[in-house]
């Protein structure tokens, strides 16, 4: 990459905290620092070592405004591949402003969002789908959504697909050059060949789009609607997965009358909770209101908890609810165990696969719920090593790419041309080199890269 701007940020939060980092990266980075940097041994950073730090103080207008530590990386051993030098100061919005204000007068240029992480992409230290995993990274609000981004991050995926890419590479190769000259001595390819490579391919492919709502499922969370008749225990359930009060809790049915939402984590899985209206014909407006809106709320859902009451016999909403679960993927939850029974679990069954006993009051049946949640969004079967699909863009790079071998491999099995086998192939490989960013447009990476935050 030719770029002779020198780029400078602030990388960490904006806020009070122990410590500030100002990151310059460009080939100025050092001589910039050192304009503003004072060494406390005197020593200037350009004659310093890369990964090397001194001790010292930033100094704008004659004036020191802090103390700080000057980390030294010379390219192209540096996140970016460029000289970078970070200066760390104390934390809080006003010191960190005035760090990066004497960095910017030194000479230095604001970065853009992500634009170290692109100029890193540009410069050949990650390809794209690693670059976007620094995003997922940042923004992993799970254990399993930080393992999968680190996976992705250290190559998982650009792994598998750079080895579906060169297997049809070298057949596409081996096609064009039998075609091309037929003159010389090149085996001839054979249909069986074709198909072998096809067939790898197509497994491999088909896996990695597998892995893409269950990677939703880890970083994003799943659209959860609580729903039940009223005084079921809906809310009671929902301050039990949230860990807070977040709905009122009354004996008196219809407290709930509009759509409670919070955002939870249960297990591994992100949960974007709705607690609902319960399901009844009413005459009060205001809950009818709020009824109608559950029923949409259920309609939309990627998941539904239909909470039902051990404790009383099935009745009309109840059935209502049963019918509408078989349209969504659904938990049943049989609440307030620690009463007598008295409700039909066969007709439940019927319906439902997944069937947790709790006593939501009592705080007991977390835990099933948990292993319900993350069997229905198949994070079980999660390898995050394995690498994952993270985001649409790569999801649809796949999909085509799977689509292409298709045709290639039924081009064969109709007895087509390999000239048309080869276009297919040359159409799957130019969507995993877009992928990886091998082979992209410029539109494509300055999206990838709008999302970023500035100084990453």
């Amino acid at each position: 990459m030719k770029n002779n701007t020198t780029i400078a940020a602030i990388s960490t939060a904006q806020g009070e905290g122990g410590i500030g980092v100002i990151r310059v990266s460009g080939n100025g980075a050092i001589e910039i620092a050192d304009r503003v940097f004072r060494n406390i041994n005197n020593k200037k950073l350009a004659d310093m070592k890369g990964y090397t730090a001194a001790f010292g103080s930033v100094v704008f207008e004659g004036e020191k405004i802090d103390e700080a530590v000057a980390l030294v990386f010379r390219a192209p051993h540096s996140y970016t591949g460029e000289d970078v030098v970070e200066l760390s100061c104390h934390g809080g919005m006003f010191i960190t402003k005035q760090v990066l204000r004497a960095v910017l007068v030194a000479g230095a240029v604001p970065a853009e969002a992500g634009e170290f992480t692109k100029r890193a992409f540009l410069n050949g230290k990650v390809d794209l789908t690693e670059a976007e995993a620094v995003i997922d990274i940042i923004s992993a609000k799970s254990r399993s959504a930080a393992r999968s981004a680190i996976c992705v991050k250290e190559g998982a995926l650009r792994k598998k697909i750079t080895a579906v890419k060169d297997e049809l590479l070298t057949l596409t190769a081996h096609l064009s050059a039998w075609a091309d000259y037929p003159e010389e001595d090149i085996a001839e390819v054979s249909e069986d060949d074709i198909l072998v490579t096809c067939e790898k391919a197509e497994v491999t492919l088909s896996r990695l789009l597998e892995t893409y709502d269950m990677g939703q499922a880890v970083k994003q969370g799943i659209d959860t609607v609580i729903a039940g008749r009223p005084n079921v225990g809906k809310s009671t359930l929902m301050n039990l997965l949230s860990g807070t009060e977040k709905s009122i809790v009354t004996d008196i049915p219809g407290t709930t009358r509009d759509v409670v939402e919070d955002t939870v984590l249960v297990g591994d899985v992100i949960l974007r909770l709705s607690d609902t209206a319960g399901l009844r014909d009413t005459d009060d407006a205001v809950e009818k209101i709020g009824v109608d809106r559950a029923r949409k709320k259920l309609s939309q859902c990627g998941l539904l908890l239909a909470v039902f009451d051990n404790s009383r016999e099935l009745d009309d909403d109840d059935l209502e609810l049963i019918e509408l679960s078989r349209e969504v993927p659904t938990v049943a939850i049989i609440n307030k165990t620690d009463l007598d029974s008295k409700l039909d679990i066969d007709k439940i069954k019927s319906a439902i696969s997944n069937i947790i006993y709790v006593s939501a009051a009592n705080g007991e049946g977390r835990e099933d719920i948990v292993k319900a949640v993350e069997k229905i969004a198949g994070t079980g079967q999660l390898n995050p090593s394995e690498g994952i699909l993270s985001n649409e863009r790569q999801r649809s790079n796949v999909f085509n790419a799977l689509n292409s071998v298709r045709e290639a491999k039924a081009a064969v099995e109709i007895g087509m041309t390999f000239d048309a086998v080869t276009v297919s192939l040359e159409d799957a490989i130019s969507e995993l080199l877009e992928m990886t960013g091998e082979k992209t447009s410029d539109e494509v990476i300055d999206r990838v890269f709008h999302n970023f935050c500035v100084g990453k």
